[in-house]
């Protein structure tokens, strides 16, 4: 029976609450492997039934939230890819440059490209990503031009 003109239609279908490990990867864009380490290291809050873990989504939205991502990496209390700040990966600078990051690492160490250790991260400012690119990058594409 159609309903009539004004009236609407209740869905049948229930909302999902939980969720399976592979289904939690997927939402995540991670492997199983990452989602299991986070149920193991207490990160993520699991049920186990019988012989399946379920995750409900509301846990899953809250581990989301605060896992840990490169670009939230707090170094003595100052972010350490402060774009705004005009600090920049090593990967972030491949992608301005568009070079591939180890063009960038070899820059770094053969001192063309000024970076700085932060922890475990090398951090370059923009300043010298341009002094790269107009030093050593527009020298280069000039050359391909002329010949």
């Amino acid at each position: 029976m159609l309903p009539n003109e004004g009236e609407t239609i209740v869905s049948q279908v229930p909302e999902i609450k939980h969720v399976s490990i592979t289904e939690a990867a997927k939402i995540n864009k991670v492997t199983r492997q990452a989602i299991y380490v986070a149920i193991k290291l207490n990160k993520l809050k699991a049920q186990k039934d019988q012989a399946r873990w379920t995750i409900h989504v509301d846990d899953l939205a809250e581990y989301r939230k605060h896992k840990y991502s490169r670009a939230k990496s707090v170094f003595n209390g100052e972010l350490i890819f402060d774009n705004g700040r005009g600090y920049f990966s090593v990967n972030q600078v491949a992608r301005m440059l568009g070079v591939p990051p180890q063009k960038v690492y070899y820059a770094t160490r053969s001192g063309k490209m000024e970076a700085v250790r932060k922890g475990a991260a090398w951090v370059i400012h923009e300043t010298q990503v341009e002094e790269y690119r107009n030093k050593y990058l527009n020298k280069k594409r000039k050359r391909k031009k002329v010949a």
